[in-house]
C-alpha cells in the first residue's frame, strides 16, 4: 500500500485515497484499517522513506574510496528513489516531519564531502550543503528529464552523475 501511494502521490499529490487503494488493488475500507487518516499514510510514507534513503546510504559505502566516488555511488543509489524522494520533497509537509530531519546533510555527507576536500576530488570552496543541494537538484533534473523524453533510466543516471561530478570538481 506504502508503494502504490508512493507511486500515485509523486503523480499527483491531491490523489484521493480510493486512488490509492485502487492503485494498491485493495478495497478502501483495508487501506483505512491500517492508515485510518490520510496524515497517517503521509506518516507511512515518510517512515518508509527515511529506511528507503538509509538503506540507498548504506549500500553506497559513503566511507570507501574518494569523497567524488563515494558522492557518485550516493547519486546512483539515490536515483533509483526517484517517485519517493520527488514526493517528500514536493511536500513542504512531508519535509518537516521529525524522522526526515535526521536525513538531511547528515554527519556522513558531511564527512564524505570533507574528505573529497582533502583528497582533491571535490573543490574544497563547496560546503557540504551546498554539495547536497547539488546532488538533490540534479537528482530531480534527472528524474523530471526521464518522465519527460524517450530515454533510457541508464542514459539519465549518467547525465545525472556527470554533472554532479563537474558541478563538484575543483576547479583548476
Amino acid at each position: 500500500m506504502l508503494q502504490a501511494a508512493i507511486e500515485v502521490l509523486s503523480r499527483n499529490p491531491a490523489a484521493s485515497l480510493g486512488e490509492i487503494a485502487t492503485a494498491a488493488n485493495v478495497g478502501r475500507t483495508t487501506l483505512h484499517r491500517y492508515f485510518a487518516e490520510r496524515s497517517d499514510l503521509l506518516a507511512g510514507v515518510v517512515a518508509e522513506g527515511v529506511a528507503r534513503l538509509d538503506r540507498a546510504t548504506t549500500r553506497a559505502r559513503l566511507g570507501s574510496g574518494s569523497g567524488a566516488e563515494a558522492l557518485h555511488r550516493l547519486c546512483a543509489e539515490y536515483f533509483d528513489l526517484g517517485d519517493l524522494l520527488s514526493l517528500i520533497f514536493a511536500d513542504p509537509q512531508l519535509v518537516a516531519d521529525p524522522a526526515w530531519a535526521t536525513q538531511v546533510c547528515d554527519d556522513d555527507f558531511h564527512s564524505l564531502v570533507a574528505r573529497g576536500h582533502a583528497d582533491g576530488s571535490i573543490d574544497p570552496a563547496l560546503p557540504s550543503t551546498w554539495v547536497q543541494s547539488v546532488l538533490w537538484a540534479q537528482l530531480y533534473a534527472g528524474w523530471s528529464y526521464l518522465a519527460e523524453h524517450d530515454v533510457s533510466r541508464q542514459e539519465v543516471l549518467g547525465l545525472v552523475t556527470r554533472t554532479v561530478a563537474g558541478a563538484v570538481a575543483p576547479r583548476r
